[in-house]
């Protein structure tokens, strides 16, 4: 008889951690396993990329308030979970005054463990045998549904937030498996919550060369213009802190001083766009670091760039990376913690400062040595980096 899986998430936008959930859902033998796909808002342009074989449960709409602006949720049918949002905020509010220092993580850890009460339950759909919080929230799979075993998936850094441990404590020792996607992650997760070690266990982002290569055969690139000589260089991710974007147009207009002539794109979407267009327009950068907003297939503009960057402040493990590496492009990542995990500096990329300057440095160093970009060409036409195979792990906790 074949296997129950419940998998949960927020939406599916485009974004890293939902491509690896399109990953997780195409590895999957379905000839073994049964999928109730469990998405709270019914919204994203990943959505067209649900494997067929998934069964993809009905939007609710008290799951789907928590992901609508606060406004049209307080004037809904759903107006308790609106109610919950303002609470939260207000808990918020009060932790931050004796808490200074806090991020907003904090504000999502406070967030579901207020809203959660209002959510209905989900027995209806049975028992499972295993129900994941991919992307969602883990009282959803500890307290909403039926289930033999529980996992939660970690897609963060956690020492790079100010994460308050005993806000969350109370789940994660329920949780019957907390899956973190690189090793380097892990270690981060546990120097937060010693007592979890042994429930954690390494389950990397999966991705399917095969998909990336596919995709990016797919349309013709036509908004990614650059002059004769010009290096086009590409990042991917949402416009916020954790991606560093803001630095972006320092950073090249560092490089342009040094007699390099770039022109950088940017595809994604986020609050930090102001920010971003500020930065741009105060470094006059305007003509060499160009927004290109929001792309349902970013794989076309992968192929098209010379060198991939990942500028950012922290990373769980970036899924951009690994498709810029399987579609052969020279990769540039900042030294954020879990960089080395990813990247071997000089081999299948490079690894550099994080601070503006040694950024641009270490970027102008490679843009310079053509040889070095030959060389770790090479060296990506002879690695596959898919990793299908980590879904056994997921087997594994349930048989």
């Amino acid at each position: 008889m074949k296997k129950r899986f419940f998998i949960a998430c927020h939406y599916l936008e485009i974004g890293g951690a939902e491509i690896s959930l399109i990953g997780l859902l195409q590895a999957i033998d379905y000839t073994q396993y049964d999928v109730d796909l469990f998405v709270y808002r019914h919204s994203g342009e990943l959505m067209q990329l649900i494997p067929r074989q998934v069964n993809l449960l009905p939007e609710n709409k008290k799951y789907a308030a928590t992901e609508k602006p606060l406004r049209r949720v307080l004037f809904s049918s759903a107006w308790e979970i609106g109610v919950a949002r303002l609470v939260s905020k207000w808990k918020y509010w009060k932790y931050k005054t004796k808490h200074p220092s806090s991020d907003s993580f904090v504000a999502f850890q406070i967030i579901e463990n207020e809203i959660y009460k209002y959510l209905p339950s989900l027995f209806q759909y049975g028992e499972y045998d295993l129900a994941l919080n991919f992307i969602a929230d883990t009282t959803v799979v500890l307290d909403k549904v039926k289930a033999k075993k529980t996992v939660t998936w970690i897609h963060s850094d956690y020492s790079s937030f100010q994460v308050d441990p005993y806000l969350s404590v109370h789940l994660f020792d329920r949780v019957d498996v907390i899956a973190v996607v690189s090793d380097a992650a892990s270690d981060a997760f546990v120097q937060v919550y010693p007592t979890m070690r042994d429930k954690v266990v390494t389950i990397e982002n999966i991705l399917s060369p095969a998909f990336v290569k596919s995709r990016a055969e797919e349309g013709i690139v036509t908004d990614m213009k650059s002059l004769s000589g010009e290096v086009k260089i590409l990042s991917i991710g949402r416009f916020c802190s954790a991606k560093n974007y803001d630095n972006v147009p320092d950073i090249c207009r560092r490089i342009l001083e040094k007699g390099i002539t770039i022109r950088w794109f940017i595809i994604g979407y986020g609050g930090d766009e102001p920010l971003i267009r500020q930065k741009i327009e105060e470094s006059g950068m305007q003509e060499y670091v160009i927004l290109l907003g929001k792309k349902d297939n970013p794989y076309p503009y992968i192929k098209a760039c010379d060198i991939y960057c990942q500028p950012s402040r922290y990373e769980g493990k970036s899924v951009s990376v690994r498709e810029a590496q399987i579609l052969c492009k020279p990769v540039v990542v900042t030294n954020y913690i879990t960089a080395s995990s990813q990247v071997k500096n000089g081999v299948d990329g490079v690894i550099v400062p994080l601070d503006n300057e040694g950024c641009a440095e270490g970027m102008c160093a490679l843009l310079t040595n053509e040889a070095l970009q030959q060389s770790i060409v090479r060296t990506l036409h002879t690695r596959d980096y898919g990793n299908m195979i980590e879904v056994e792990k997921l087997y594994a906790i349930v048989e």
